[in-house]
């Protein structure tokens, strides 16, 4: 096995003493590119009308579904939180299913989906305090009564590592599995089980995080 717990450094920028740049953060800057080239192509053909076709009309599908389960989650309160979500959503997918054309997905670096799980303990804090004011948001940390205050603080510590290391355990071991496969049965079998690794578990890990998130959020609003 190949398969490695730390993501290689790709080169070093030659700046404050060199800056190694890991795969991790090549293959985000891919991921990058492939959602700002798809935002630019779908604004390019772009139609005010009606009734939308092709290309248009799949991605307001898209865009219809994935508000549409942020919105049945979170009610009401949906609204400012809607963009951050869907970018995180997108970002994941993409990310994810990076494997299949044959690339370390970024989401195998508990780095990232540590940074990923701290900017969504950081949202729902400033949604809390944004619904409940900064005296409502101290108040629920000493809910239901006040000997819970250190355990409500531990969960700000606990949720987002528990966000980060499930994220990143199952990729992980995405790729270790589909690295055993390989190495017995090089033909034949990789191909459909990184269908399944790539494509549908990756769409899975999305759903899980987003899903997550959102009851987070969601019992920071209550």
């Amino acid at each position: 096995m190949d398969i490695e717990i730390t993501a290689k450094t790709v080169f070093t920028i030659p700046i404050l003493g060199g800056i190694p740049v890991t795969q991790t953060v090549v293959n985000m800057w891919i991921v990058m590119a492939i959602l700002i080239s798809a935002a630019i192509i779908i604004r390019l053909t772009l139609k005010w009308e009606i009734v939308p076709h092709g290309l248009q009309n799949a991605v307001e599908a898209l865009w219809d579904m994935i508000s549409s389960f942020i919105k049945q989650n979170l009610g009401d309160k949906a609204g400012p939180f809607i963009p951050y979500l869907t970018t995180v959503a997108l970002f994941l997918a993409v990310a994810n299913m990076l494997g299949i054309l044959g690339l370390r997905p970024p989401t195998s670096d508990i780095m990232l989906t540590a940074t990923l799980a701290i900017m969504t303990m950081i949202m729902i804090i400033f949604g809390s305090i944004k619904y409940k004011g900064v005296g409502g948001w101290l108040h629920s940390i000493a809910e239901p009564i006040a000997i819970m205050v250190p355990f409500n603080i531990m969960d700000y510590f606990i949720r987002p590592l528990s966000l980060a290391a499930r994220l990143f355990g199952n990729v992980l071991a995405s790729m270790i599995i589909m690295d055993l496969v390989f190495s017995f049965i090089p033909i034949g079998v990789p191909p459909i089980l990184s269908l399944y690794f790539d494509l549908f578990d990756g769409l899975i890990q999305t759903v899980i995080f987003l899903f997550l998130s959102m009851i987070y959020l969601r019992e920071a609003l209550e």
